[in-house]
């Protein structure tokens, strides 16, 4: 999808790559269906955060930013990943921005071992959003209501994660348990709405959003990243 995200491209034909790379490899796309989502990729650009609806009408521009979530389901196992990137050369502010998000979620991966408390995960994203506004000198707010959660049989499982938070609270983490880890971070408030297409979570007062996410197991020997890319 990437390799396809060109100037004068569709994010509809973004979602007909997704599609036709999961299942020629065997898996069936998760997002397809799932709560009546109508297409196999996440698909938001710019502001748009999160959930957005691929569209024949949605044409890359030179310095967009696209956050793209895709989710595929092999042999009744469902991994998720999403990431941020531009469409050419991005702005400064929106690299910073981009940059600064895929550390964040480095960050909260680090702190998926076994014995745990979920939200030290959560207060590790936090900190880490902090110490990257320094780092990259840039104001991120970090989307409300919106994180990661556990993973397996199905896409959305108990617990969720938050992107934010006190430690040393919730669930010990298991050795072998899977979390997303998904920060969503934006340029200023932390505020959204969801539009009439009751799917696309945008920012209230349109700064520009970049997402991130890996499905990860608690091991042993660390945080294993089950979606890693090529």
């Amino acid at each position: 999808m990437r390799e396809a995200a060109k100037p004068g491209v569709s994010t509809l034909e973004l979602d007909e790559v997704a599609e036709t790379v999961i299942r020629e490899a065997g898996a069936y796309p998760t997002f397809l269906g799932y709560q009546g989502f109508p297409a196999s990729i996440c698909a938001s650009v710019n502001e748009a955060i999160v959930h957005g609806i691929p569209s024949a009408e949605a044409i890359l521009q030179p310095g967009d930013l696209v956050s793209i979530d895709c989710g595929a389901t092999l042999d009744g196992w469902v991994g998720d990943s999403a990431w941020s990137f531009g469409v050419g050369k991005l702005s400064p502010e929106a690299e910073a921005l981009n940059l600064a998000t895929e550390w964040v979620m480095q960050q909260g991966i680090a702190a998926v071992v076994p014995g745990a408390r979920l939200t030290d995960i959560s207060h590790a994203l936090e900190v880490a959003t902090r110490q990257a506004e320094k780092r990259w000198g840039v104001p991120l707010g970090i989307v409300d209501g919106y994180g990661g959660h556990g993973i397996g049989r199905t896409m959305h499982e108990d617990p969720f994660l938050a992107n934010e938070g006190r430690p040393g609270k919730g669930p010990v983490v298991q050795e072998g348990t899977t979390l997303f880890v998904e920060p969503m971070l934006t340029l200023g408030t932390w505020d959204n709405e969801v539009l009439d297409d009751a799917w696309t979570v945008v920012t209230a007062d349109g700064s520009w959003a970049a997402h991130w996410e890996h499905t990860v197991a608690a091991t042993g020997d660390g945080p294993r990243i089950l979606t890693p890319r090529r």
